[in-house]
Order: C-alpha cells, then sequence, then structure tokens
C-alpha cells in the first residue's frame, strides 16, 4: 500500500486522538475519573496510530482501511462524549447528564481499537521481527472470524519467509475448498497478488500450494478476469517454461481451471506461448523433438527399406504410398501461412508423422501388433535420454530421471489443459493440430494411464467439435491421407470397437464430428457405431445414434453410401426397436437417423423387412416426437418418398 495514502487516512485519526485526551483533560469534576481513564486508552492509541504512520509503506491494505475507517468512526464518537462533560454552568449540566454505562461502552470501544491497531502492526511487520509470534484475531472480526484469518494468511504471504508462505498458501488452499464465499474474500482482500509472487519466486513446495490455490479461486469468470489483470498468464508460461516439473503440472491443472471458467482468457494463454509449450510437455517422452528427427529422419527410413526388402512385394506399395502421401503433406504446408504458435519446422515434423506411420504399418506387417507404433516411439525418446535437450524452449535437461508418477501427471495435466483451451477455439485448435500434438494424442491413448487417457479423448473430441464446424480447420487437420490424423482416428476406432467405458463417449463424438472427412472406401467405422446400438446404456445408445446421423444425413457428401453402410451393417432393426422402445433422449435422434435413411435408400428391402414406413406414421403421430420442425419435415418427406416403394417392398417381403 502507497505509504502518502496510508498516512493521509491516519491524519484524521490522529487528530481525533489529540482533542480526545485535551477535551477529556478539561473535563467537569463530575466525570473526572470517567475522563482520565478515556484520556489515558486514547493517548495509547493516539500512539499506535503514529507507529503506523512511521511504518505506513509496509502496512497490509485491506485490513488497514478497515481497521483506520473504524477507529476513526470510535474516535469521533469518544470526542462527542467528552466534550458533553466539559459543559459550564448548572443548565448545561442538567441537560448534559451522561449515564455511567456511556463511559464504559466508550471505553471497550477504544479498547477494541487499540488491539486493532496492535494486531495491524504485528501483522504487518517482518516475518522475523515477530518471531513465529501467534497474532490471534483482531476485534474488528469477532464477528467474522475467517476474515481476520484469511488477513493473518496474506499477510504472511507478504512478509513472511518461503517456508511461511508456503504454509500460508495452503492455509488458503483449504479455505478455499470450503465455500465460494471464502474464494470471494481471498480475492477481495488481495490474496492473487502474493500468490502469483510465490509461484515465481517460491520454494518447490510453496510454488504448488499458490498454483493449486489460484486454479481453486477461479470459481467463476469475475474471479479469473481479476486474476488475469494481475498477470497470471506471464507467470503460468514462465512456469511451464522452466520450472521445477510438479509445479508445472499444478499449473497446466490451474490452467484447466481458469479456461474452463473464463474461456475469454484462451487467446491470452495462448499470447503467452502456452498452449506451445503444453504440446511440448505432451510431446516430451512421447515422440521425440521434432528437430531431432530431422537429423535421423533419413537412417529410420533406411531401416524401414532395409526391413521391406525381406518382404513381399506389398510391401513395396506400402512405402510407395506413404512416399507419396509425405510429398502431397510438404506441398499443402509449403501452400500454408504459417500460424504464430504453429511450429516452425513444419515440414519436418511432417516427416516424423510419415517416418513414423510408415514404421507402425511395417511392423503390423510383419508381427501383427497393433502397439508398435507408440513402442517405437518411447523406445526411440528413451535412446538419448541422458543428453540435456530443449523442447520448444522448455529446459528438459534431468526430466528423464523424475519419478514417472510425476511425469505421467504432467502429461495428464498438459492434455487436460489442451482439452480446456481448445474448447470452441479455431485458432488454438489449428495451433494444437499443426503441432506434433494429434500424434501425442494417438500415442497416448494407447500408452497412457487412465487420466493420461482420459484426457487425451476429452482434448481430440474437442479439437474434432470445432473442425466440423469449422471447415478450413476440418480440411488442414484431418484430411483422410493425413498420417497424424490416421493415427487418432485408428486409436479411437479400437477405444469404440473395445467399448472402452471410460473414453466410448469422448470418443464417439470425435468420430461423428470427423463423419465429413472419411470416404466411402472406409467401411470400418460404420460396424461398431451399429452395435452399440443394440441393448447398451442411454447415453452410449445416444452418441451412437448422435454420430451415425452425422454420418447419413444430407449434409454429408457420401450419406446415400454411409446410409447403405448402416442398413447393411443391420442399423434398420436397432432404430426400429429404439423408436418404439427407446427412452425420449434416444427416441428423437434414433428417428432423425431412421428418416435419413428412408429418405436416402427408400428402395431398400431391409427398410421394407423392417416396417420402417409403419414406425414413421407412427412416430408422427405422436407429440412428444414432432415438436423440432425440422425433424417434423425430415418424416414428412421421408415417408413421401417410402410410399413409392413400399408396395413393392411389401411384395418382396412376402416372397
Amino acid at each position: 500500500m502507497a505509504a502518502e495514502i496510508v498516512k493521509q487516512l491516519l491524519a484524521k485519526p490522529i487528530q481525533l486522538a489529540d482533542q480526545v485526551s485535551k477535551a477529556a483533560e478539561e473535563g467537569s469534576a463530575s466525570f473526572k475519573v470517567e475522563c482520565l481513564e478515556l484520556k489515558s486508552k486514547t493517548e495509547k492509541l493516539a500512539g499506535l496510530l503514529r507507529q503506523a504512520a512511521r511504518a505506513s509503506s509496509d502496512l497490509y491494505e485491506r485490513p488497514t482501511r478497515r481497521i483506520i475507517g473504524d477507529t476513526e468512526q470510535v474516535l469521533e464518537r469518544a470526542l462527542t462524549l467528552v466534550l458533553k462533560c466539559k459543559a459550564n454552568g448548572l443548565m448545561k449540566r442538567v441537560f448534559s447528564i451522561v449515564p455511567a454505562a456511556a463511559f464504559r461502552k466508550m471505553s471497550s470501544h477504544l479498547e477494541n481499537s487499540i488491539g486493532d491497531v496492535s494486531w495491524l502492526l504485528r501483522v504487518s511487520a517482518p516475518a522475523e521481527e515477530r518471531g513465529g509470534e501467534y497474532l490471534g484475531l483482531p476485534p474488528i472480526a469477532a464477528n467474522e472470524p475467517i476474515l481476520g484469518l484469511i488477513w493473518e494468511q496474506v499477510a504472511t504471504l507478504h512478509t513472511g519467509s518461503l517456508d511461511e508462505r508456503s504454509d500460508a498458501a495452503a492455509s488458503l488452499v483449504s479455505l478455499v475448498r470450503d465455500n465460494d464465499r471464502n474464494a470471494n474474500l481471498i480475492i477481495e482482500e488481495g490474496g492473487v497478488g502474493p500468490l502469483l509472487k510465490l509461484i515465481k519466486e517460491g520454494k518447490k513446495e510453496g510454488q504448488e500450494n499458490a498454483a493449486k490455490a489460484i486454479g481453486l479461486l477461479g470459481r467463476d469468470a469475475e474471479s479469473v478476469e481479476h486474476m488475469v489483470h494481475a498477470g497470471v498468464c506471464s507467470v503460468f508460461g514462465k512456469i511451464l517454461k522452466e520450472g521445477p516439473l510438479k509445479v508445472q503440472a499444478e499449473v497446466a491443472w490451474a490452467v484447466s481451471e481458469l479456461a474452463t471458467k473464463y474461456p475469454k482468457c484462451q487467446d491470452l494463454f495462448a499470447q503467452h506461448h502456452i498452449v506451445r509449450l503444453l504440446v511440448s510437455h505432451l510431446a516430451f517422452e512421447t515422440v521425440q523433438e521434432h528437430s531431432k528427427y530431422s537429423i535421423v529422419t533419413k537412417s529410420i527410413h533406411a531401416v524401414v527399406i532395409a526391413s521391406s526388402n525381406n518382404n513381399n512385394g506389398s510391401n513395396n506399395e506400402v512405402k510407395k504410398e506413404k512416399k507419396e502421401e509425405e510429398d502431397e503433406d510438404e506441398k499443402e504446408v509449403k501452400s500454408r501461412i504459417q500460424h504464430p504458435l504453429a511450429d516452425k519446422s513444419q515440414n519436418q515434423m511432417l516427416k516424423v508423422v510419415t517416418s513414423t506411420m510408415a514404421m507402425h504399418a511395417s511392423s503390423n506387417k510383419n508381427s501383427n501388433q497393433g502397439n508398435e507404433t507408440t513402442q517405437t516411439s518411447q523406445n526411440s525418446s528413451q535412446t538419448p535420454a541422458k543428453q540435456s535437450y530443449s523442447y520448444s524452449g522448455i529446459n528438459m535437461k534431468g526430466r528423464e530421471l523424475e519419478d514417472p508418477e510425476v511425469k505421467a501427471k504432467m502429461k495428464a495435466m498438459a492434455a487436460r489443459a489442451l482439452w480446456c483451451l481448445a474448447k470452441g477455439n479455431s485458432s488454438i485448435c489449428r495451433s494444437i493440430t499443426e503441432s506434433r500434438a494429434l500424434l501425442c494424442f494417438a500415442i497416448l491413448l494407447e500408452k497412457g494411464s487412465r487420466d493420461v487417457k482420459y484426457n487425451s479423448a476429452m482434448a481430440v473430441m474437442e479439437i474434432t467439435e470445432v473442425a466440423e464446424k469449422d471447415p478450413e480447420l476440418r480440411r488442414s487437420a484431418f484430411k483422410p491421407n493425413s498420417p497424424a490424423c490416421k493415427a487418432v482416428v485408428d486409436q479411437v476406432l479400437k477405444i469404440i470397437d473395445e467399448e472402452d467405458t471410460d473414453l466410448l463417449i469422448p470418443c464417439l463424438k470425435a468420430i461423428g464430428s470427423l463423419a465429413r472427412t472419411f470416404r466411402a472406401t472406409e467401411t470400418r467405422i460404420i460396424g461398431p457405431l451399429v452395435r452399440l446400438l443394440d441393448e447398451r446404456e442411454a447415453e452410449v445408445t445416444r452418441e451412437a445414434t448422435i454420430s451415425l446421423m452425422k454420418f447419413a444425413c444430407t449434409e454429408n457428401y457420401l450419406h446415400i453410401d454411409h446410409s447403405k453402410a448402416i442398413i447393411t451393417a443391420g442399423g434398420a432393426k436397432h432404430l426400429v426397436q429404439l423408436v418404439y422402445l427407446g427412452e425420449h433422449t434416444v427416441q428423437v435422434p434414433a428417428l432423425f437417423l431412421l428418416s435419413y435413411i428412408a429418405l436416402h435408400v427408400a428402395d431398400s428391402e431391409e427398410l421394407a423387412r423392417a416396417e420402417v414406413l409403419a414406425v414413421l406414421e407412427w412416430a408422427s403421430k405422436r407429440p412428444n416426437m414432432t415438436q423440432d420442425e425440422t425433424l417434423e419435415a425430415l418424416l414428412h418427406e421421408s415417408k413421401s418418398r417410402l410410399e413409392l416403394y413400399q408396395s413393392r417392398g411389401s411384395r418382396m417381403f412376402q416372397k
């Protein structure tokens, strides 16, 4: 708090204290004892106020304003009281009767003010001067003890040693976890600034506690906006670049919390290079740094070529196809304007991905094992682990020696932060997809811990949802011949096929968002989605139905091919059952999907056998299913199309 402001605040209370002392000394004989007691306490208070004025530059602002303001009011009432005691003449004394209780009450108020100012001086003193003294609560906070506790912890953050500041941050974490009001009080009482300062200059434990407190304090958009103005973006960027790994994991988690509560800060984080830094953490020991790949790419190709010489001619075709895809990718990148947050060695990165995927394909041909891509990447990243190297400016020296649990947590939190930053943000999604993040997600979906897998799946889901609405992003990041895209799709389909419960929903949403990117020859997707329509949990069935609807809807250029594929996989009978017997949350998307299929493949014998026309007629008479005008119009059009083929279909069915 500025010293001049404090001196201005203290000037009037000090003047009032002097006036009270002088007036009490001149009090009438009737109140001599009472006035002298008030004089004694007022002089003691005045001495403390002058001491506060001398220490004005060290005082903690929030309690200073509250305590000085309250003290000023007490002194004004005390002056009014003692002035009544100065009355001269018989009539004035008669009409200036002051009850003894008024003096006792005023004496108590002055005592409280003395306690408040004394506490303020102690709490604002440097830690070494306090000597571990227990401060207790100031009288002003007697009716709100939590406020006094917050003042004490925030003051310790300002003046305590690094260990004391760490303990204070941990105490604030405990207070924030209790309720939202405590979080608001900590922000109002100036706790954000010293917490950010502790993140920058504290010991590891203190940095962790402070980062955790910042993440918990971001309860709503207003509180996060306050932190942004306090400089949280630059502090987090600095830690993610050069801080201890455990602290970086907490900071990544805090980024995810703040971005969730206040999406407007996504771009601010990106401006401080946090997206790039998070991708680098995700890539550490997942794939090697792209600049290193540029050195060894040739030797990797040599390994692939050498191993291919021992195989049949089909391997040569695979290799030729990969080479063509690599050349096509390089041409496209050269023609694209570089995004400011993207990796500068984009062409090299494409070679990285292509080389990795080529090795994956070759390994599958030779050993029929689907996990070789990840194993190759991990093995190659472990080979130079003893060297010191940097990922996008991050010092990774000694990181390979960190506790595996800490490294796994860092990856999980980096994926979580990228998931929250990517949500609804095209520019950040473009930055992520233009880096090596997609390949990282593909590897982590297969090899990561449960938390890493889940957060990676959620990140992929958010990125694909944005790509679904952004044609430019969809074409650049998820083109069919992109090796990184293929790797992600392979893992997502594997999860759907294995029906991994924890990851199923985000993967279903991701596949649905990518529906427009698949070619008609891509036949492996529809079957697993159709299987999920049969006797599954309502949420799973609903998401599988919605994903299939995105394949069969009119907006999808290949809607006829996809509709036929759904029928071939046995989807018609499942959809009929869902429309008749499913929960309402499933009935509506199932009816949408069935209507699209009937519209596009009205001459299907399978639809005739399943009596789809009867189902649509039944549904069109149900008010709860036709509230959507789009669905009502689609139903009408689908029924009209089916009626053209119903008679022929019925005869064929009878045969």
